[in-house]
């Protein structure tokens, strides 16, 4: 199996959007925006029959009007993920194949529900690789996606890529 992520970020598609504001409601929490943060397009050959197969599973964030954490509420969160980098990158190739990296220096990882917003640290299933200069870009719309802004309060295209 070969996995292949395609970044964004992407408005949410009206399917994401709804999903976005069932799990905020499920929450106590007001849906202020959703960010269609990659794809994972997943290819499989089969070893001993000429079968091919594929899928594609969308990772997007939910901005519920979570509070922010304080500087010093957050340090320690830092610390947690700083902590268990190595390991999680290790069970992240067990699944996807190894980590991604620009020469010698490992992409950075994105907590998809972020670290000021109270996001897990450690949980492989919040965490994704991140190019570096896409990673830039979510670390600044973030902060737009939970004031409710422009363009992540409304709902985008179905596929906004082609591959």
């Amino acid at each position: 199996m070969k996995a292949t992520f395609y970044y964004g970020p992407w408005q949410c598609n009206r399917r994401w959007m709804a999903s976005c504001r069932e799990e905020c409601a499920e929450q106590g929490r007001r849906l202020m925006g959703c960010m269609w943060l990659a794809d994972i397009k997943y290819d499989w050959r089969g070893a001993v029959m000429p079968l091919e197969a594929g899928s594609r599973y969308a990772l997007f964030h939910c901005c519920c009007d979570f509070p922010t954490l304080k500087p010093a509420d957050k340090e320690p969160l830092r610390k947690q993920w700083e902590n268990a980098r190595e390991g999680l990158r290790r069970k992240f190739a067990d699944i996807y194949g190894e980590w991604p990296k620009s020469g010698n220096t490992h992409w950075p990882g994105h907590h998809m529900r972020d670290l000021w917003h109270g996001g897990n640290p450690t949980d492989l299933g919040n965490v994704m690789p991140a190019q570096p200069d896409i990673h830039g870009v979510y670390n600044e719309e973030y902060p737009r996606c939970y004031e409710g802004s422009a363009p992540w309060n409304s709902v985008g295209v179905d596929l906004p890529y082609s591959d």
